[in-house]
């Protein structure tokens, strides 16, 4: 089964000092975005948690919709040879920032499913 790991929109009323310290709240997200690859591929879902928000909502490639408990006990039963993200692109309006970007996995799924895709960016976010 494909996944769909770059169909997030990260809603964030207030990004504190780290962003501003990190650059600005497109690189913030860029990091966080990097950082929840790193540590899926590591099926560390106690990392990914604080990354995302209570109301959090992940829509695989098949359209089966995950909410934030579903995702990180999904994280936590993946094995990843790969699981990389690239063309990480934020986009910004008011106090919402959204990130699109190209995914790239192979490993197997919690439900035991081989998977081997790479989903690249859309078009639109260029």
């Amino acid at each position: 089964m494909k996944r769909m790991l770059m169909c997030f929109g990260m809603v964030m009323m207030a990004l504190s000092v780290q962003a501003q310290m990190s650059g600005g709240v497109e690189k913030a997200v860029a990091n966080m975005e990097q950082q929840w690859a790193s540590a899926a591929k590591a099926g560390n879902a106690d990392a990914v948690a604080p990354l995302l928000a209570d109301g959090f909502i992940n829509m695989d490639s098949d359209g089966t919709m995950l909410n934030k408990t579903d995702t990180l006990a999904r994280i936590k039963g993946e094995k990843w040879e790969i699981n990389a993200i690239s063309d990480v692109k934020v986009t910004t309006f008011g106090n919402t920032a959204i990130a699109t970007g190209a995914w790239q996995g192979k490993g197997t799924h919690s439900n035991g499913k081989a998977v081997d895709a790479q989903v690249p960016e859309h078009d639109a976010a260029k």
